[in-house]
């Protein structure tokens, strides 16, 4: 695209806030129905695009393909690539499997190294940049992620910038937030950006609390911060759905401020649900 305009950085920077939604691979046929069904209930919300994530190392691969290609025909769809593992040859392939799916973008990411990751061969690609610059020689719109925190592997948030600056010199043409709870890390962000000559789009990725475990332990494995008063409500709560209650008053108030400053949209983490997913658009008035 070498930054000319694509479907979804026009969208981002279109005259009103986009809504978008994040789904990953289910792991079996069950969990497919349930995300279909999920698709459909908030597909009603005509979101202007959605994301499909793709597992580091090439896991979830079949299934990851399965989603992109049910999903990208209904909705403008953003591909999720890691490419830590691979060879330029298998990422090729991919892409032109997601070419004969007409995804509306490729999200290029390196993907985390596992866990029991003994030294064997990395492939092609050490860093997510090495992926941009092939995935410029295709057609497709380039997505870029941000971390508003900083990358947990990066030295300090000026050294984030620095690449978010090649990747975009590199065809880049949005970006989208790792997970994050504190505004002011968002919008610092920004500032930053733009100070350092990026001027693509960056949207907020927002993860609505409704299951208080389950987006506190990928708040802690993602390096998210939590504010201290929001931990300090939850603590008092006496049951879940009070902690419920909680959560989502939090990340209503998230997504209405970050709108009202001038975020250009919201992606929400859906988990593969839907309720509260509709709850959060239905309260900040996007729905």
């Amino acid at each position: 695209m070498n930054n000319e305009l694509g479907r979804i950085s026009a969208l981002l920077k279109g005259d009103r806030p986009t809504i978008s939604f994040e789904f990953f691979p289910p792991k079996d046929d069950l969990g497919f129905e349930n995300l279909r069904a999920s698709f459909q209930e908030l597909k009603k919300y005509s979101p202007d695009f959605i994301s499909v994530t793709y597992g580091a190392m090439g896991s979830n691969q079949e299934r990851s393909l399965a989603v992109v290609a049910e999903f990208s025909s209904q909705v403008p769809t953003v591909a999720h690539l890691t490419c830590i593992g691979s060879t330029k040859e298998s990422i090729s392939n991919l892409m032109t499997q997601y070419s004969n799916m007409d995804v509306a973008g490729i999200l290029a990411l390196r993907g985390d190294i596992p866990s029991d990751f003994l030294g064997a061969p990395l492939g092609d690609f050490k860093t997510a940049l090495d992926l941009v610059d092939l995935v410029r020689e295709s057609n497709f719109e380039i997505g870029i992620a941000a971390f508003p925190e900083k990358h947990p592997e990066s030295p300090n948030l000026q050294h984030d910038l620095a690449v978010l600056k090649l990747k975009q010199d590199s065809g880049a043409t949005f970006a989208m937030t790792q997970l994050f709870f504190d505004i002011d890390t968002y919008f610092n962000l920004r500032s930053s950006a733009e100070a350092s000559g990026i001027t693509i789009p960056i949207v907020p990725g927002l993860m609505p609390i409704a299951n208080v475990k389950q987006v506190m332990r990928m708040a802690e494995m993602s390096g998210a911060k939590v504010p201290v008063h929001l931990v300090e409500r939850l603590s008092e709560a006496n049951d879940e759905l009070s902690s419920r209650e909680i959560g989502m008053e939090f990340s209503v108030k998230l997504a209405k401020d970050l709108i009202a400053q001038g975020a250009p949209g919201i992606h929400i983490f859906t988990l593969n649900h839907h309720k509260a997913p509709i709850e959060l658009l239905k309260a900040t008035g996007l729905a």
